[in-house]
């Protein structure tokens, strides 16, 4: 791949709806990683499970803004995986949360399906795995 198509499937990634995914997991990297470390730093003991899933939410996040943002195939693909562990990540803590509230004495930014988030945290990994996807395809109609 010329260093021109790397820019080309770079663009592509952060083009258009990729912008705002940008943007919204952002966003969630600063609220989930804020919040899980002031809460790990000051009540650890309260709630432990919560507020590690909370950091562990907010790294994934994080990976998933850098990979956009960089762009590339490779960097496509790990976003993809990453985002599909994100959406499983939800749907478990979320069953979890409905299904056994006493294992979860604080929430976490994934519980109730990310209810406390408005549910972007269920929402954003859908919207990130169709646009990976349509950016893949959109490559083959380019290449």
């Amino acid at each position: 791949m010329t260093s021109g198509e790397a820019e080309v499937s770079r663009r592509r990634l952060i083009g258009g709806p990729g912008i705002l995914l940008v943007w919204l997991y952002g966003v969630m990297v600063v609220g989930a990683v804020s919040r899980s470390a002031y809460q790990i730093a000051t009540e650890f003991d309260r709630a432990p499970l919560a507020y590690a899933l909370s950091a562990v939410a907010g790294v994934v996040y994080g990976f998933i803004t850098y990979s956009l943002v960089r762009g590339g195939e490779t960097a496509r693909r790990a976003a993809l995986v990453c985002c599909v562990a994100e959406l499983v990540g939800v749907l478990t803590v979320g069953t979890w949360t409905l299904v056994e509230p006493s294992a979860f004495p604080d929430a976490t930014v994934w519980s109730d399906f990310g209810m406390g988030y408005l549910f972007i945290p269920v929402l954003l990994p859908l919207s990130a795995i169709y646009w990976l996807r349509r950016s893949r395809a959109q490559q083959g109609d380019a290449g």
